[in-house]
């Protein structure tokens, strides 16, 4: 079996893999880690279906993905979807059940980080309702076109150490905004909802798992200043402050993409299902004082608090999944 490490690209991961006659949906394809995603996995055959807030925006960029699909007879198409509207991800999502067509994989990689204060148009906190609740209705709805042997990815992040969910107050109504909290929050969620996700759909053989890509310089930080950065990396340093494992150091996009791809193609889903993955393998739980880099708080893995959030996010957006 291939080793992978830090330095692997979504080119090494999926090397000699044919993806023909699958169909993959990628959620953020106009930047980062989603538009790498989309490019590999159509230049290996896949027909793959990029979702983007702005669809003009995403044409623009796309067409490295368009080149791929073309040389291996793969496919690509774009859809709207702006996770911080309800009525867009609703949309979404009943055009593609309409349509009917199955999808093999679904990689949630869109997100925000590190907001300014702010709501969705549902009266969500920016980062709470983009990063977790949008894709929690989305992927919800579209979960009948998952066929047996189907993998879902949450894209999260260590991130997810800075806060537990605060169910009686996820809009920060009357507890104090913090930007970081907020986005361990969402992370936190992210991690949460492929754990009941999975619970509920492994006995038909769709798994779902989440990921924690690495540190990547992608335009997600471009709400931070200088400042910012330096309070992140301190905060850090705070939370984990003794590693086992290699020095952090950033991962170039290929590199950061990578993990996600393997999760979602090439990891045997009775492993990864349910669970918290980093540097392709399943995630030790580790909490205050004894967690690293690349291993996983235990409230972000706990089934009991992924079925809390799970009923308060159906009781927020007023749909029962």
């Amino acid at each position: 079996m291939t080793v992978f490490d830090a330095k692997s690209t979504t080119e090494d991961v999926l090397s000699g893999v044919d993806l023909s006659g699958k169909r993959v949906l990628v959620t953020g394809v106009s930047s980062g880690l989603g538009l790498e995603q989309a490019r590999v996995l159509a230049g290996h055959g896949a027909e793959v279906v990029g979702a983007a807030r702005d669809l003009a925006k995403a044409e623009a960029v796309t067409g490295v993905v368009l080149e791929a699909a073309a040389a291996s007879g793969g496919g690509f198409g774009l859809i709207e979807l702006d996770l911080a509207s309800l009525a867009s991800v609703r949309a979404a999502a009943d055009a593609l059940v309409a349509e009917g067509r199955p999808f093999d994989v679904v990689l949630a990689s869109a997100g925000v980080m590190a907001t300014p204060f702010g709501k969705t148009v549902d009266g969500f906190e920016t980062q709470f309702g983009t990063n977790h609740l949008g894709h929690f209705v989305f992927v919800n709805r579209i979960a009948p076109l998952i066929p047996n042997g189907g993998r879902v990815v949450t894209l999260t992040s260590a991130g997810h150490r800075f806060s537990d969910v605060v169910l009686d107050d996820p809009n920060f109504d009357s507890t104090p905004y913090d930007m970081w909290d907020a986005y361990g929050r969402s992370k936190t969620a992210n991690i949460l909802f492929a754990v009941e996700f999975d619970r509920r759909h492994k006995d038909r053989g769709v798994r779902a798992a989440s990921v924690h890509p690495g540190g990547i310089d992608t335009n997600l930080g471009r709400h931070l200043s200088p400042e910012d950065h330096a309070a992140l990396q301190a905060r850090i340093r705070a939370i984990a402050p003794q590693s086992n494992g290699p020095p952090f150091s950033l991962k170039t996009i290929p590199q950061g993409a990578a993990a996600p791809i393997w999760t979602a193609i090439v990891a045997d889903g009775d492993v990864v299902g349910g669970h918290y993955c980093v540097d392709y393998r399943v995630a030790k739980v580790a909490d205050l004082g004894a967690d690293t880099h690349d291993s996983v708080r235990a409230y972000a893995v706990d089934p009991d608090n992924a079925k809390a959030l799970w009923a308060k996010s159906e009781e927020m957006v007023g749909e029962r999944f």
